[in-house]
């Protein structure tokens, strides 16, 4: 077994952070990378990824480093692999890159309760489940998923949930669990509130622009989108981001349906400039029960008024705020778009609406409570 690339990477004197991730670094841009972004200013923050099938069947650890400072790891394993050969492959490998951290400077993140099964031997002096999705209802969930989440959950010092819905599904299954909503980095996003040029791939696109910025999966409302397209040809509906787990030739199609790709995190304020809208058209299935959707504050950092469908966090958190207008049915939704469009988009009102209502919000702020928590867990050991 080799690493792909030199390993002094690895080796920076300090604590070290091990993530074990479903998600992969370099896919959209969201909490995992806000948060161990802000980790590898200080520690070792080591990303490991799910494993990829090596191309010459050759078991090695791809290792990469981020401008972020997180270094990204990428198993390779051999195509024909039982479960139980790749939990052990990862595990050797896991423990060459850990050969020389202690124990005492070890803390263990899993976003992934699945990597439970190579990784339970670890010591470490904080374990931390951070769970940002109910990934059991999730489509190709593993089977052995809710078993390996309770392992973790026997395991973690704290456990953080992504949003409210979540919190009250967990806080019952362990004595430490802290709900940490997703944040938003306003000053990111508010560049989108001045004018900017169109990117390429959007600029010939008419108004009034609906615009959706996210993964395109079984969260994404088919029939909503479809028929508010068939009802409004006049209105130029764009989506931003990767299409998993649909096949694309079920995706709605029409002549003002734009689906532009996925976008690298820092396009997305030029991107969201040109909208009139922003929305959240997802489907209210076992998928969406529990999530916290991180684009509700990113859309309105940028200035966009935000239409959704009745998302339990997004209800609880945004309704009634104005900015944001929760709707049902097809009929509703296009009234409420129709009302955004009324309301004057980035106008002094409007945007004095927004910044009262994300004061305070933050991936600073979320990082340095969710720290604190954990120092809480250290001190009583």
């Amino acid at each position: 077994m080799t690493f792909e690339s030199r390993t002094e990477n690895l080796t920076k004197p300090m604590q070290t952070f091990l993530c074990l991730s479903h998600l992969r670094w370099n896919s959209v841009y969201q909490r995992p990378q806000h948060l161990l972004s802000r980790a590898a200013s200080y520690a070792n923050v080591l990303f490991f990824e799910e494993p990829v099938t090596a191309s010459d069947d050759q078991v090695r650890l791809e290792s990469r480093l981020t401008e972020e400072g997180v270094n990204v790891l990428v198993p390779h394993l051999p195509s024909r692999c039982s479960d139980v050969d790749k939990e052990g492959l990862q595990r050797a490998l896991l423990e060459t890159c850990l050969e020389h951290t202690e124990g005492s400077d070890l803390l263990v993140w899993y976003y992934s309760p699945m990597s439970v099964a190579f990784t339970d031997h670890l010591r470490a002096r904080t374990i931390v489940y951070d769970c940002m999705d109910e990934l059991t209802a999730f489509k190709n969930a593993p089977p052995r998923l809710a078993a390996m989440e309770q392992r973790v959950l026997a395991l973690a010092d704290v456990v953080f949930t992504g949003g409210r819905s979540l919190y009250e599904a967990k806080r019952n299954l362990h004595a430490n669990v802290y709900s940490f909503p997703s944040s938003v980095d306003i000053k990111h996003f508010s560049k989108a509130r001045a004018e900017q040029p169109d990117p390429l791939d959007q600029e010939g696109i008419g108004h009034p622009r609906i615009g959706f910025a996210g993964v395109i999966d079984e969260r994404f409302d088919i029939q909503l989108v479809d028929a508010l397209a068939a009802d409004r040809p006049d209105w130029q509906l764009v989506f931003i981001g990767p299409v998993v787990k649909i096949a694309q030739e079920d995706l709605p199609r029409r002549n003002n349906i734009h689906y532009l790709g996925p976008k690298d995190y820092k396009e997305l304020p030029r991107y969201m400039s040109g909208w009139d809208v922003a929305t959240i058209p997802f489907a209210l299935n076992d998928s969406t029960r529990f999530i916290s959707p991180t684009k509700t504050p990113e859309y309105l950092a940028a200035g966009c008024p935000v239409v959704s469908t009745p998302i339990a966090d997004v209800e609880a958190r945004y309704a009634g705020s104005e900015v944001v207008q929760i709707a049902v049915s097809t009929t509703e939704f296009e009234n409420a778009i129709s009302k955004a469009l009324e309301m004057g988009k980035r106008d002094r009102p409007f945007l004095e609406k927004v910044d009262d209502l994300l004061k305070g919000m933050s991936w600073d702020q979320t990082w340095r409570d969710m720290l604190t928590e954990i120092e809480k867990c250290n001190l009583k050991k």
